[in-house]
């Protein structure tokens, strides 16, 4: 039986990231992505590194409803091109992709269908699947998207160490396929950089010894000045992350807006104070991605969204 190679793609790490390199904002709409070039290229990249022939490429994306979008639809007509969708959730993550990625890798691990996988993605969710697919016999290397500032860009370090190799993909094989609007382009800034205090008081914290009745004993008037210091100490914390927070806030309106056609504008800005679920999701997760934490407080996340207004309201 001839030997294969397979490759595996999140679409969701691989144009996010793409997306953030170019423009400085996760939001997947900010670029415009040639398929077939972008895949025929990675095809030739697997197969020139692994010396055997794809089997196939599997793209892992998700939709709503599980319902392939006609851009999708086109990908699945791409030759070698298997499309696999999870579903989108109501706060516009994806559902069910890292799952089915697992499935299929142990599932073609076990039945012999390839020699050598090539993952590109980044989710620490995957760990367990890259060491049952070695366990198996079969070799996994992990494809990354380069990062703006060099290295890789978010691949979990459990991933790194599961896998046998890491291979950071060529720029330039990117920018052939992957192309960001000039008015992205214009505001592509490197995010401001801040010293990110390692733990930071909740507002929930504050509030709960702010509100306590005045009819609480000493107790209250004790816990008063610490109360204060802690909000003091919060509003010095926003403060420093004012330039991170309105960089993300601006790189994010700016992406979408690229796209947007005037009836999406007036749409959005008559449904204020909502955000739409993808671009507050973009906002969340590129300001997480700033500031290098998993969590944002209450307060940071009530000063994005603020932030984000006020970008959709400069001229």
């Amino acid at each position: 039986m001839r030997s294969h190679s397979g490759l595996y793609i999140d679409a969701g790490y691989l144009i996010a990231a793409a997306a953030t390199r170019l423009t400085g904002s996760s939001l997947r709409r900010g670029v415009d992505v040639d398929y077939a070039h972008l895949l025929a290229d990675l095809i030739r990249l697997v197969e020139d590194q692994s010396g055997l022939p794809i089997l196939r490429v599997y793209w892992y994306d998700a939709a709503r409803d599980g319902v392939a979008t006609p851009s999708q639809e086109l990908i699945a007509l791409l030759p070698k091109v298997k499309l696999r969708l999870g579903r989108v959730g109501v706060e516009g993550e994806q559902k069910g992709v890292d799952l089915r990625i697992g499935l299929d890798m142990v599932g073609h691990s076990r039945n012999g269908a390839v020699d050598t996988m090539y993952l590109l993605s980044g989710d620490d969710d995957l760990t367990e699947a890259v060491e049952e697919a070695q366990a198996l016999g079969v070799q996994v290397t992990i494809l990354a998207v380069p990062a703006r500032t060099g290295g890789h860009h978010g691949i979990s370090r459990h991933l790194i160490l599961a896998a046998d190799d890491l291979d950071v993909i060529d720029v330039g094989l990117l920018d052939a396929s992957v192309r960001a609007a000039s008015a992205v382009l214009a505001h592509s800034t490197p995010s401001p950089q801040v010293d990110i205090a390692q733990s930071q008081p909740s507002p929930a914290d504050i509030a709960r010894v702010l509100t306590v009745p005045p009819r609480i004993t000493s107790a209250f008037d004790q816990a008063l000045p610490v109360a204060r210091s802690l909000a003091a100490h919060l509003q010095q914390n926003l403060a420093e992350l004012s330039p991170t927070i309105e960089h993300v806030a601006t790189k994010t309106f700016d992406a979408w807006a690229t796209t947007a056609s005037d009836a999406q504008k007036v749409e959005l800005r008559n449904g204020r104070p909502s955000i739409p679920r993808d671009l507050d999701r973009a906002l969340l997760v590129d300001l997480s991605g700033a500031m290098g934490e998993d969590t944002l407080s209450d307060a940071v996340r009530v000063e994005l969204r603020a932030e984000f207004w006020d970008a959709v309201d400069r001229p």
